[in-house]
């Protein structure tokens, strides 16, 4: 199959009109900082809306999406049952401000597929779960010290913000001003996939680190996944040493098959925080746990957190409707095995053509990052070639293929993406190579 180009290019006038009217009331015309596309270039995105695996511009050009809201529309954009479920609760009122028996319908749906998660909090956002996390395990610790790893990412709270990758690596912001410098010491690094490391840090702060939280495969540096035996060995050291050990979810929970990616991967953690998917495309996140260390949040226990809209009825709704339906035969395997085709395709892309790059990836997601070696941690992914990557994202997007708008993010593959999907965007992926080697030959 060959890739054309489109006009994408040629007929973006609505959406520049739209972004240059966002840019004097929205902060750099974005809600959020990798939208603007600046690592990029060119003009960002105006999405008017989303059917199956495509989206729509403000002027009509259809796109292929694999980003996918970041990974949360697992069943593709507009699933007709996310949508009427919407619809329904909508009808009935949007927002009360006190339980209603959704919430249970879908902690329970939950906490069948992942039976260590014995108790639940619904928040609205990641970044919401993550935070309250810690807060938990600094409490039941009572210890100051987290642990985390470079190049993870695990929301934009104080305590996060200190080699966090994702929109930070792209906008290249190593510290973020405003975070106080006694917070951001009660957070200690350590790279992505070494044991040893976490071991000194924890010899050098005994009895301080309250917990270690880790994404189980790291995709806010591109997709990174952990080294054998990482993950048991973070279990061993947190147990070792009276600590909580925080998996981070938000990305892969219910993403690899219908649970936490814990169970594939052969490790429990004390607390696991879960967003994107089960929120079908509504702002939904969640921490969990079991009971003993989930009794200590408020009104049971002392450690305070609460939301106004957590466990939002419209938001419940479109969780239900997403996780009835991850249960489908075939489902995972499918989307997994379009996602292999793709890594597969790409890999072939990249060596015919000779460009300097790579494919990293777990299940449906991956980056193609453009270095000749390996990336393991978040040393490895800076090596990257940003600007041939920003070439290769235009380059694709001239064809009608969205790929993140950063080197430091993940492909998702749908359940909505078909084999032709698949072999379009290999076939473009080649086209769009040849361009960056004739740009800046290897």
């Amino acid at each position: 199959m060959r890739a054309t180009r489109s006009a994408l290019k040629r007929n973006r006038r609505r959406s520049r009109e739209i972004f240059d009217d966002a840019t004097k009331l929205l902060v750099g015309g974005v809600n959020s900082p990798v939208r603007a596309f600046r690592s990029v270039g060119g003009d960002p995105l105006i999405i008017e809306r989303g059917e199956g695996q495509y989206l729509y511009d403000a002027d009509g050009n259809q796109l292929l999406d694999y980003v996918c809201s970041w990974g949360a529309i697992l069943l593709g954009h507009a699933n007709p049952a996310i949508s009427a479920a919407i619809a329904e609760q909508a009808k009935r009122g949007t927002s009360f401000g006190v339980t209603t028996g959704l919430e249970l319908e879908l902690a329970t749906l939950v906490t069948r597929a992942i039976p260590f998660i014995e108790k639940i909090r619904f928040v609205s956002s990641g970044t919401e779960a993550t935070m309250s996390a810690v807060r938990l395990a600094r409490g039941i610790t009572k210890r100051d010290f987290i642990l985390k790893f470079e190049g993870c990412y695990h929301g934009h709270a104080d305590s996060f913000l200190s080699q966090a990758g994702s929109g930070l690596a792209t906008l290249g912001i190593a510290e973020c001003p405003g975070v106080p410098q006694a917070l951001a010491e009660l957070t200690l690094n350590a790279p992505y996939n070494d044991l040893n490391a976490v071991d000194k840090v924890f010899d050098q702060h005994k009895g301080k680190i309250a917990a270690v939280i880790v994404e189980p495969i790291a995709a806010n540096m591109g997709v990174v996944p952990p080294a054998p035996n990482f993950l048991s060995g973070l279990r061993d050291i947190t147990k070792k040493n009276g600590a909580l050990l925080i998996i981070d979810e938000v990305i892969t929970g219910f993403r690899l098959h219908n649970g936490a990616a814990q169970e594939l991967l052969n490790v429990e953690a004390d607390l696991t925080t879960l967003g994107k998917i089960i929120g079908g495309g509504l702002p939904v996140a969640a921490y969990g746990g079991r009971a003993e260390f989930m009794n200590n949040v408020a009104p049971l226990g002392p450690v305070y957190q609460a939301g106004t809209l957590a466990g939002n009825p419209l938001a419940m709704s479109a969780g239900i409707a997403t996780l009835k339906q991850l249960g489908a035969p075939g489902l995972y395997e499918r989307i997994n095995q379009n996602a292999e085709r793709l890594v597969a395709g790409l890999r072939n892309a990249i060596a015919e053509t000779r460009v300097r790059a790579q494919v990293n990836a777990s299940y449906s997601l991956g980056t193609i990052f453009f270095t000749d070696k390996p990336v393991n941690d978040y040393t490895g992914a800076k090596r990257s070639d940003t600007r041939r990557y920003a070439r290769f994202f235009r380059e694709m997007l001239d064809r009608d293929i969205f790929f993140a708008p950063s080197q430091f993010e993940a492909a998702f593959v749908s359940a909505a993406h078909s084999t032709e999907d698949i072999d379009r965007t290999v076939a473009a992926a080649l086209d769009s190579l040849k361009a960056v080697a004739a740009a800046e030959p290897s």
